[in-house]
């Protein structure tokens, strides 16, 4: 076995709910606008869960796509990694629950929970995995149903989220070179008050008192939110390019955290990147956190925006507060 191998992006996939809510239909149900959530968000619809649809549908849906997309049979993948602050249930994982809709029987299984870094943070950890030869298949799945802890009372977050999943098989290989260079990991827990849910956990298990106050539904400072994603967003490029020597020029595309279109916006002027080398879809499935830039990855690659030898960044931020850049050469 080799001491080092290189950690190849096999396959990806995504799947998204066919239910669209768009921002007419949520006209009718908050006090909210069309033009109100299109120049404050860039969001214009958002897909939504039905109610018998699940979490582990969704991430087993883009999980199958990204398994044949990559040329593999279910029982060689060798860990399952799910990125979800939306799972099934508190136990069992939701990765449990995806490996046994897939029948990936040799499977190890994890569920991690960065919030909207959780991708990212999933394609780190697999990337150690292959390169030590631990395992040769990892699957990374990022799934959401946002819908279901959203607060469709309050005006300045429900037109924000929106449900889905992405998936990639990261693959060990002693052949060409590594398609993930390089990352960029960190987290600041004294910031976790501007983004966070109250209840629901074991510090606040959910009661009577809890349901009524809506404390199982996301809370956020959205200006804190704003000034501390734009900012550990870009200097987590900046560490990972540097890392792995690669100056932004070279980049073939950026993939941010689909949160925000002024956020993005943002992002790039201080990157100093033109706007067709920052890939945005935040206007058809708004904010799906962790699956954000999973179902922008195979998005991009499915409508043929990346080739083999590309190089493309990847980079989050989310509640906890958590934040993180991949560079990767598809």
């Amino acid at each position: 076995m080799s001491s080092i191998l290189k950690a190849r992006i096999n396959g990806t996939g995504y799947a998204v709910p066919e239910k669209i809510l768009t921002n007419t239909d949520l006209e009718k149900i908050v006090d909210t606008s069309d033009e109100w959530i299109r120049t404050r968000t860039g969001i214009e619809q958002r897909h939504i869960a039905e109610p018998h649809e699940s979490n582990s549908d969704f991430g087993a849906t883009a999980a199958k796509i990204a398994i044949e997309n990559a040329g593999l049979q279910p029982e060689e993948i060798g860990l399952i990694i799910v990125a979800t602050i939306t799972p099934d249930m508190v136990f069992p994982a939701t990765a449990c629950l995806i490996q046994e809709k897939l029948g990936l029987s040799n499977a190890g299984t994890v569920d991690i929970e960065s919030a909207c870094s959780g991708f990212i943070y999933g394609l780190s950890m697999a990337r150690q995995y292959v390169a030590t030869g631990e395992y040769e298949h990892v699957l990374v799945i990022a799934s959401e149903l946002l819908s279901r802890i959203t607060d469709w009372e309050d005006r300045t977050t429900c037109v924000l989220f929106g449900d889905g999943a992405g998936a990639a098989v990261i693959s060990g290989t002693n052949e060409g070179e590594s398609d993930i260079l390089a990352t960029d990991l960190g987290g600041n827990g004294a910031f976790g008050n501007i983004l966070y849910m109250p209840s629901g956990g074991s510090s606040k298990p959910a009661c009577h008192e809890t349901v009524d106050a809506r404390e199982h539904t996301i809370r956020m400072n959205g200006q804190e939110v704003f000034k501390h994603a734009v900012n550990t967003m870009r200097s987590s490029v900046e560490r990972t390019l540097e890392k792995a020597g690669v100056q932004p020029s070279e980049l073939k595309a950026v993939i941010p955290h689909q949160a925000n279109r002024r956020i993005i916006d943002s992002l790039r002027k201080y990157l100093d990147l033109p706007e067709q080398k920052v890939y945005v879809n935040v206007h058809n499935y708004g904010n799906t956190s962790a699956a954000s830039i999973a179902i922008a990855l195979a998005e991009m690659i499915e409508n043929g925006g990346l080739e083999r030898g590309d190089l493309v960044a990847l980079c989050a931020f989310g509640g906890g507060l958590t934040w993180g850049a991949a560079l990767c050469r598809y």
